[in-house]
């Protein structure tokens, strides 16, 4: 019985360290996108017209000039996808990947702040349309 406590302990302590996502594994529920340009570390916060959660680890911040910025969160951010809603807070005048966004969750009526996730980098996408 003990060894096979131990072995059962040993195993969960084994895939507790193993890697919960990959990024080449990840497909966006979002709408299928081409890149246009390189990532950008930070986007300017004035020109951010509308922000769309497409799921847990994705966001497309839609800009002035009709510009799309897509950004892939590192991890996947619990309930984002769900809420569809966020929130930030900064002191700069820009919105950058070292930044930390909170999911906004609506529990009997009232709003709250929920998981905290870090963004990733901003990539400039166009919608490919069908």
């Amino acid at each position: 019985m003990i060894r096979q406590t131990l072995a059962i302990t040993l195993s969960l302590a084994i895939a507790a360290c193993a890697p919960v996502e990959s990024d080449e594994a990840f497909v966006s529920d979002g709408p299928a996108v081409r890149v246009v340009g390189e990532a950008q570390s930070c986007v300017t916060i004035t020109q951010i017209r509308s922000s769309k959660v497409r799921d847990d680890r994705t966001i497309d911040f839609e800009m002035t000039g009709d510009k799309v910025y897509r950004n892939t969160l590192p991890r996947s951010c619990p309930r984002l996808g769900f809420e569809e809603a966020f929130t930030y807070s900064t002191s700069l005048s820009r919105l950058c990947n070292t930044e930390i966004i909170y999911v906004l969750e609506t529990v009997g009526g009232d709003v709250r702040r929920g998981a905290g996730c870090g963004l990733g980098d901003f990539v400039p996408v166009e919608y490919i349309e069908d």
